[in-house]
């Protein structure tokens, strides 16, 4: 029904409103409906066919395939770019725009984010597709980034910054984690915990941004409506990533679907922004310092910094979404994966724990030093292998000002979508060798047993070149004294039967969650 009723309106004569639709379009979706009905009705020796060569379908391109074997996205990825020779074009509908360059080349990858930077973008179509985070630093590009960079240098270089953060993360742990986890393992109860990764790096994350606690982490496992809105704008994203333009466009303009729903967290990021920014000026008109990103945002001496201001309402709400988005998800997808990765690698969780135990302090308590975390080597080795193939953000998108010729010799026209698939590039043989599938903390020691460090365009999960990830080594850490903090004191057991299987989206979330039960272990305190 809905979707006959959004047919009626397709081609009523009121839509002249808009851009004009013309007859293309109209067969267009005629043709993807009836094309994309019949894959899924014989789907499987078509699967077969899309891994090793996707195929080119007159007028729809290699469209209604990818849309067949979404649910297998990265697993093709896989596949088709290590045949592909690490670099695969793929074909969208006729004059849908929806053309990708998809490469996992090294020499691509630095060449673009790094060697000829200046020609590579965002650009307007990916300002369009991901407009619900405005023009903070997930977006911008050119001088409004530049600024944008380099206060964001200034205020994460500040060390009372990096304090608040630290006893942010520790508070968190202590008052919110630590309890909840004491009542699952007390009630024996199964648990989701994605979920709690979630709302532990939600709180987290919005008391280092605001300096107030909404509290998703606690008994109740409230509903937070601008953490609902954060996964709804998500999912539009990603909606828009694999529908033509116009039927995307056409589903805002109409209100139905995603795209509704794209426009209902808009609205919840303006109220809950709003909400946050008026008490933030109030502490600072009282006098009240705060070392949290928004009060200092709120401070930065403009003159030092064009193009940035600080006392507009949009800019401080495209700041704070932003940045709620980057900090939340990335974190709590990069823990729930590595806890996973442990209950498949035994061998590997005992030289973690050993190395906890050896090297962790004998005092304890809330103001106990950090710096140990830098001891935990084989931690830090693990932890990478887990984001080497379980990747937080799967994929990066660019776009060049100027034709180019890539390093793989392949021609970019001025506004070509370049895509990076991050989790396929983890996973190629030809960049990281014959057991590149494999899950092997060891790749990252060095002969002389530290960490060994790889070039960021070939381990990409912190991105490269100058739009390098300033929160990693902050991300990192955090990571740690969670890990530490939860195998020190609980044992982990993970549900038989369950699924594990990423859902195709901009975070490499599961798509079923990770049920686990807790235990506490003997020698854990109260």
């Amino acid at each position: 029904m809905k979707l006959l009723l959004l047919l009626l309106m397709y081609t009523q004569p009121q839509l002249s409103l808009m851009a004009p639709i013309g007859l293309f379009e109209v067969l267009f979706f005629f043709c993807f409906l009836i094309l994309y009905y019949f894959l899924i009705k014989k789907p499987l020796g078509f699967k077969k066919d899309f891994h090793s060569n996707p195929r080119n379908w007159p007028v729809l391109g290699m469209l209604p395939g990818a849309l067949v074997i979404l649910h297998l996205l990265y697993d093709w990825s896989v596949d088709v770019l290590e045949n592909a020779n690490l670099t695969f074009q793929f074909i969208g509908p006729w004059l849908s725009g929806m053309d990708i360059l998809i490469t996992v080349d090294p020499e691509n990858i630095n060449y673009i984010l790094s060697s000829n930077f200046s020609n590579y973008i965002k650009g307007p179509e990916y300002q369009e597709v991901f407009e619900a985070y405005g023009d903070g630093i997930v977006n911008s590009d050119l001088e409004l980034w530049r600024n944008l960079r380099k206060a964001s240098q200034v205020i994460f270089g500040d060390q009372g910054f990096q304090n608040f953060t630290t006893s942010t993360t520790r508070s968190k742990l202590k008052d919110g984690l630590v309890p909840l986890f004491n009542h699952f393992a007390k009630e024996e109860m199964v648990v989701d915990l994605q979920d709690v990764f979630q709302r532990f790096m939600f709180d987290t994350t919005f008391i280092s941004l605001t300096g107030f606690d909404m509290k998703s982490l606690s008994l109740e496992m409230p509903e937070v409506g601008f953490a609902n809105a954060l996964d709804d704008v998500g999912d539009a994203i990603m909606y828009r990533h694999i529908t033509p333009r116009f039927l995307w466009k056409l589903q805002k303009w109409i209100g139905v679907g995603r795209e509704k729903k794209m426009t209902e967290a808009n609205a919840t990021f303006d109220r809950v922004c709003a909400t946050y920014v008026s008490a933030k000026r109030d502490e600072i008109k009282k006098g009240k310092s705060g070392e949290d990103l928004l009060t200092l945002f709120m401070k930065l001496d403009t003159t030092k910094f064009e193009l940035l201001n600080p006392s507009d309402d949009k800019f401080l709400k495209d700041f704070t979404v932003g940045f709620m988005a980057a900090g939340r998800d990335s974190t709590a997808s990069g823990l729930t994966w590595f806890f996973w990765n442990m209950s498949e690698n035994p061998r590997v969780l005992t030289k973690i724990l050993q190395e906890i135990k050896t090297n962790l302090p004998t005092t304890t308590g809330s103001d106990q030093d950090t710096s140990y975390l830098n001891k935990l080597v084989y931690l830090h080795c693990a932890l990478s292998e887990s984001l080497r193939l379980f990747p937080p953000i799967p994929f990066e998108r660019k776009s060049p000002i100027k034709p180019d010729v890539l390093p793989s010799g392949h021609k970019v026209k001025s506004a070509t979508n370049i895509m990076f698939f991050i989790y396929a590039m983890g996973r190629m043989k030809t960049v990281w060798g014959e057991d590149a599938m494999e899950f092997k903390p060891e790749r990252w020691i060095s002969e002389t047993g530290g960490f060994k460090h790889q070039p960021s365009y070939k381990f990409l999960s912190f991105n490269a070149g100058p739009r390098t990830c300033l929160g990693k080594n902050l991300a990192i850490n955090l990571m740690k004294a969670v890990i530490v903090e939860i195998l020190q004191n609980y044992e982990i057991k993970f549900i038989n039967g369950q699924k594990i299987e990423p859902k195709p989206g901009l975070v490499l979330y599961m798509k079923h969650g990770l049920k686990v039960t807790i235990t506490k272990k003997c020698s854990s305190p109260e």
